[in-house]
């Protein structure tokens, strides 16, 4: 890769947290020139979400901020906003997250700087979206979960709603405001002028629920939650074995008649009640008990070597260390060297011409870009 796709685009970040530098982070990752804007009262709070800490930032920070600049400034001054209005006046992309109403109370909001930069693509990111009651309320990741509805179809069937194990709303609603970004950069090349660019993590949510909505509104049944099941598929779930759980993806009728010769039960196949998907789903109270009494007579990798064998998609349900442990992981090349210091991040999940953006830099230090991107007698 001669150079990464987005070099020479020049990003401004006034955003915190997590979603709006994940958001940054990967417009950085694919070699835009990325500036974060901070306090300079302690600058993003994810500096001190920990510990871990590493090199005095926390491990969020490190993740969510590599490949960037970062430079102070205090906009409730009006010189700092003043010097900020011009130097937007040549840059590409503008992303912010912050709290609703602020931005346009501190006179950067988009009217006023696409009057003065046409070109600028004026991305926001929100928690629950540009209109609607609740469009000037703040919130984080875990309230947003539970608004949206995404924990009441998470958890184990008759126990209670769970939060899921990652930040899916803070890290989807970055993905969609760096797609959007891009699809507004695409649009420049046609019109030559910029865009504004709004989501959500409210909006995110709700999008990660399209195959229920869409279910509902066919059957009009609600969704309700499955350990690691499906509503829709049998058998499409784990088993414990021996010594471990194993997923079990036998996704049409051929698969299950394939899963049914490797379990021993080749009559399964043309037995009435399982036959076809509708009907292993109307069985499935007789049916996933009994697979479950035979997948406890062996060990999860004699499983999924007797399944992989049979044609039918399997896995082991690994831990966080085995699957960091396994080679596959190191053949995708995913987790990459800092530079500059003593640690490892995940790369971005994407390559070009078979390879993988680099990280470019380290996370800042606050302010640390200041005199470069600044100069001396700035604000």
């Amino acid at each position: 890769m001669t150079a990464l796709p987005l070099a020479g685009i020049k990003v401004v970040e006034v955003a915190q947290n997590l979603a709006g530098p994940f958001a940054g982070e990967i417009l950085a990752r694919l070699g835009a020139d990325v500036v974060k804007v901070e306090r300079p009262d302690g600058g993003d709070d994810a500096r001190g979400w920990g510990p871990p800490f590493l090199a005095d930032l926390s491990s969020v920070f490190h993740a969510a901020n590599a490949s960037k600049r970062s430079i102070t400034l205090d906009l409730r001054s009006p010189g700092a906003v003043a010097w900020l209005v011009e130097y937007l006046g040549g840059v590409d992309v503008l992303v912010q997250n912050l709290r609703p109403g602020v931005i346009e109370a501190l006179g950067l909001g988009p009217e006023r700087l696409l009057a003065k930069n046409p070109r600028l693509v004026y991305c926001s990111l929100r928690t629950f979206g540009r209109s609607g009651p609740l469009r000037l309320r703040p919130g984080y990741e875990p309230m947003v979960q539970a608004f949206a509805g995404l924990m009441m179809v998470n958890g184990e069937e008759g126990g209670p709603p769970m939060r899921m194990g990652t930040s899916v709303l803070d890290s989807g609603t970055g993905m969609w405001a760096a797609l959007g970004v891009l699809a507004a950069l695409v649009e420049r090349q046609r019109t030559g002028r910029g865009a504004v660019v709004d989501t959500s993590l409210f909006e995110t949510g709700l999008g990660w629920l399209a195959n229920h909505f869409a279910s509902y509104r066919i059957s009009g049944t609600p969704p309700v939650r499955h350990r690691t099941g499906s509503t829709r598929l049998v058998v499409f779930e784990g088993f414990e074995t021996k010594n471990g759980p194993v997923i079990i993806a036998a996704a049409n009728d051929r698969l299950f008649a394939k899963l049914a010769v490797a379990l021993g039960r080749p009559e399964w196949a043309t037995d009435p009640r399982f036959g076809t998907n509708a009907l292993r789903l109307r069985h499935k109270a007789a049916l996933i008990p009994e697979i479950q009494t035979i997948m406890l007579t062996r060990t999860k990798g004699e499983w999924v070597d007797l399944l992989d064998e049979a044609g039918v998609p399997c896995a082991p349900i690994h831990t966080f260390l085995e699957v960091l442990a396994h080679p596959q992981t190191a053949a995708t090349g995913m987790i990459q060297k800092v530079p500059g210091l003593d640690l490892e991040l995940m790369g971005l999940p994407i390559t070009f011409d078979g390879e993988r953006p680099p990280l470019r830099r380290r996370a800042p230090r606050l302010g640390e870009h200041d005199r470069e991107i600044r100069g001396g007698g700035a604000p």
